[in-house]
């Protein structure tokens, strides 16, 4: 399969496909360098001046959202299995509601660029400011090795690069384009690549959508049936559940972990967090995710055809051949439809949300790095200038990208959802229960919030490393060795709650106690009293 896609890659000038790419690098780049030119203060280079509508920041939501995961992960979920592949798309669309229901609007109103500024408004600022950007950090690593392994598999189906020295190539490059965008666009250079994107994604797969379903007369039924038919032994359980999740206990309770992490996931993702803070208003943040939720909701439904569609047209057997397996799933599917060209550009525009969110991910750390622990804990909310901090960040952001890199390379061969649904899982369990006690609970204290942010934290990631995820398992990460004891492959199910005790824990032994603080805090997160003041400071 492998020399198949190699052949077909060559016969279809694989320069010319390389063309593509350059020029969708090309053109946001451009962008970049234009919105570069307004980022005078931290303001503009955290929250891009917080002069985006609530339209185009959903778009740009959106864009940040569907990530490689989405596009390769679970559409190469639903080829392989079916009805609990698509349970991906459902986790990840439901997710928007407690987003939307929770935090977008009162996170708009309480904070100032980060998670870090939400919790020191009622609490001890250096120590949970540290915890805060140490959970940013490690979620922001953990989506980062999913964009990354995703431009490891789009490199071998565009070029036919089989080899991992090659695709360790791409993934460098990757790595380093984004740098670029961070370092020179900051929030609002990102902001206009991810709208772009965004755009340009939504677009291509509603065009393969509606070209696969022409395929088939326009009829769903007839589709789903082709995907059974070519489905091999497989094929049959397709439309049922229990593909993947259902062979015994293990699976099922593994799939209630998972859908745990992802529909609470997303209310603890810095770098979805962080986009409430670039629209001028609570208003706008609430439009902005009502926006989200709809194109990502469309696009979740398109992702339902293109899985199929790649069932049927190109086979779950030469899927799991092909170099990245699930995740080229839907970059076969083009190629099968439109052949080379198509698939030079489906490749360009996969590549395209991949500099976005990766992007996006590393202005989140980097600015958590900078903000929450350069200046209000090493300067002790002193910094030497505005320009200080935001060289801080962009020098932070230049560490992440080659940690990124490195860990792309270690994690190419992965399913990208599911990488993407090991970072819920520690976003649900390290920042959520936070936010949430933070918010609506007047008796939450500094020592309920570090417990539950270090403790969920800890917890998640040894139930990751002693997963089936990381070893003992023929998908494994480190298929040589078995060191796993945790039986299930997402920790949610166990992590998420540790995570809420472990705030309650800490809040009733500690003697902490700031009522009047928690009022202010109720006060201006539902009314937005006091928040644009402390926006500009």
């Amino acid at each position: 399969m492998i020399d198949y896609l190699a052949a077909d890659v060559e016969g279809s000038r694989p320069g010319l496909n390389i063309g593509i790419f350059a020029v969708f690098v090309v053109i946001t780049l451009v962008i970049v360098v234009r919105a570069s030119r307004d980022n005078r203060t931290a303001a503009d280079y955290y929250a891009a001046g917080r002069a985006f509508s609530g339209m185009q920041n959903g778009i740009a939501i959106s864009g940040d959202y569907l990530s490689a995961a989405s596009f390769l992960g679970i559409a190469g979920a639903i080829a392989l299995y079916g009805y609990d592949g698509f349970l991906y798309s459902i986790g990840f669309l439901v997710a928007w509601l407690v987003a939307l229901l929770l935090v977008a609007e009162l996170l708009r109103n309480t904070g100032k660029f980060t998670l870090g500024d939400v919790l020191a408004f009622r609490m001890r600022q250096r120590p949970v400011r540290a915890a805060a950007a140490t959970s940013t950090l490690a979620v922001s690593l953990f989506y980062l090795l999913a964009q990354m392994a995703g431009a490891g598999v789009l490199v071998s189906l565009l070029l036919g690069v089989s080899s991992g020295a090659g695709q360790n190539v791409v993934i460098a490059v990757v790595g380093a384009i984004m740098i670029v965008y961070v370092l020179v666009g900051g929030m609002k250079g990102t902001t206009w690549v991810q709208i772009v994107k965004a755009v340009l994604l939504i677009a291509a797969a509603a065009a393969m959508t509606v070209w696969v379903l022409a395929k088939y007369g326009l009829n769903l039924s007839s589709l789903l049936q082709d995907a059974v038919d070519h489905g091999g032994k497989a094929g049959e359980k397709l439309l049922a559940p229990g593909a993947k999740y259902g062979k015994n206990g293990t699976t099922k309770l593994d799939f209630l972990s998972l859908a745990l992490a992802l529909v609470l996931g997303t209310a603890g993702l810095p770098h979805v967090l962080m986009r409430f803070y670039t629209v001028p208003t609570a208003k706008d943040a609430r439009r902005s995710v009502v926006w989200a939720i709809g194109l990502i909701g469309v696009f979740y439904l398109f992702t339902l055809v293109l899985g199929y569609g790649a069932a049927a047209l190109v086979g779950p057997e030469k899927i799991a051949k092909a170099p990245g397996k699930e995740n080229a799933a839907a970059p076969l599917l083009a190629l099968e439809l439109g052949g080379p060209v198509l698939l030079g550009f489906v490749a360009a525009v996969a590549f395209a949300t991949i500099l976005a969110v990766v992007a996006g991910l590393t202005i989140t750390a980097s600015a958590s790095f900078a903000h929450d622990v350069y200046v209000n804990i090493i300067k002790r909310g002193s910094g030497d200038s505005k320009d200080s901090e935001v060289r801080v960040a962009r020098i932070t952001a230049v560490v992440i990208g080659a940690v990124a890199i490195v860990g792309g390379i270690l994690a190419k061969n992965q399913n990208v959802a599911f990488l993407v649904a090991l970072a819920f899982a520690v976003a649900a369990s390290a920042n959520l229960p936070t936010i949430l006690y933070s918010l609506f609970w007047r008796r939450f204290n500094t020592a309920g919030a570090l417990w539950s942010i270090y403790g969920g934290l800890a917890v998640t990631i040894v139930l990751i490393v002693f997963s089936p995820a990381v070893s003992g398992a023929p998908t494994a990460m480190i298929k040589s060795m078995d060191f796993h004891w945790f039986p299930l492959s997402n920790p949610g199910l166990v992590s998420i709650p540790i995570s809420f005790a472990l705030g309650w824990l800490g809040t009733v032994l500690s003697k902490e106690r700031d009522g009047a603080k928690y009022a202010e805090m109720q006060v201006r997160s539902l009314t937005g009293i006091g928040a644009e003041k402390a926006a500009q400071q």
